[in-house]
């Protein structure tokens, strides 16, 4: 998981940018039509059932368009929730609300779909050693949304960028030449640089798992579009000399199955890139 100070900074950079692109030089209906000191009060209707997220992102999209507005939280972030539903209330300057609304509903839409899509991986796999996780498949700028709906939905956050951990994929070992030799490389890499970053080794074939696990220093390994029987003899082969990681067109029908090989991790990027957002209103009331 990114250091909270650093999840805090792009929290409020995708809030600030987002503000930026919605009002421009301003909200010009409202400030046509609504008076600068009316005070209004909005509900958060549901209109769909799922895992509401984003609850706390819409707190700060409200103080940072207006400290003054206050919000009256009815359901929690991470709770499953039914259509009719109401979230939170908000209340104060209806200029404000309005500004705010729609960064609010994307966000939470969003959001609430991932924790939804999550929490059906993580229910499926319960009562197996294995945890769900996340990928870099997610929306360009709104990452650090998309992977906090995973955790608020019970999955596990992987890396957050190319920066926080080494991943040695099929492009990287190609280009290098051999995985013997890129695992080399990347340890020279990171002695060179005084980096401590945990290294995780994509392998295609069992052949490849044999080679990685002639290499020390490795943390992890991706059984990348594996059958499910290759699978078990990859969890095999590997046992205890590093962590596994399941991952390729794992689907809800196929998870638990893989589950069961005995892997410590599935990743899926369909939980952030396949997904429509869940159907949430902000309301006068």
């Amino acid at each position: 998981m990114m250091p909270k100070l650093q999840f805090d900074k792009e929290i409020n950079i995708i809030i600030a940018n987002a503000i930026r692109e919605d009002v421009g030089d301003g909200d010009h209906t409202s400030l046509a039509c609504v008076p600068k000191i009316a005070n209004g009060k909005a509900k958060l209707l549901v209109k769909e059932a799922g895992v509401i997220a984003g609850v706390n992102f819409a707190k700060q999209v409200f103080n940072y368009v207006d400290s003054s507005l206050s919000m009256n939280i009815m359901i929690n972030e991470g709770a499953f929730v039914n259509k009719g539903d109401i979230v939170f209330y908000v209340e104060g300057a209806s200029q404000s609300i309005l500004r705010a609304e729609r960064l609010v509903l994307n966000g939470m839409q969003r959001m609430s779909a991932i924790a939804t899509k999550t929490n059906v991986f993580v229910n499926l796999l319960r009562g197996t050693n294995t945890k769900i996780l996340d990928t870099r498949k997610t929306t360009p700028g709104i990452r650090a949304l998309e992977k906090w709906a995973v955790s608020i939905g019970g999955g596990e956050n992987h890396r957050f960028g190319l920066y926080d951990m080494i991943m040695l994929k099929d492009n990287h070992i190609d280009f290098c030449g051999s995985i013997t030799k890129a695992i080399t490389n990347v340890k020279q890499y990171l002695k060179n640089t005084d980096k401590d970053l945990k290294i995780i080794v994509e392998a295609r074939s069992l052949v490849e798992i044999e080679e990685i696990l002639s290499c020390d220093g490795v943390f992890r390994i991706l059984i990348d579009n594996f059958s499910l029987k290759d699978t078990v003899k990859a969890v095999k082969m590997i046992g205890d000399k590093c962590l596994t990681e399941s991952s390729g067109k794992i689907d809800e029908t196929t998870v638990r199955k893989y589950a069961e090989c005995g892997v410590n991790y599935i990743s899926s990027g369909a939980l952030t890139h396949s997904v429509h957002n869940m159907d949430l209103s902000l309301k006068a009331v």
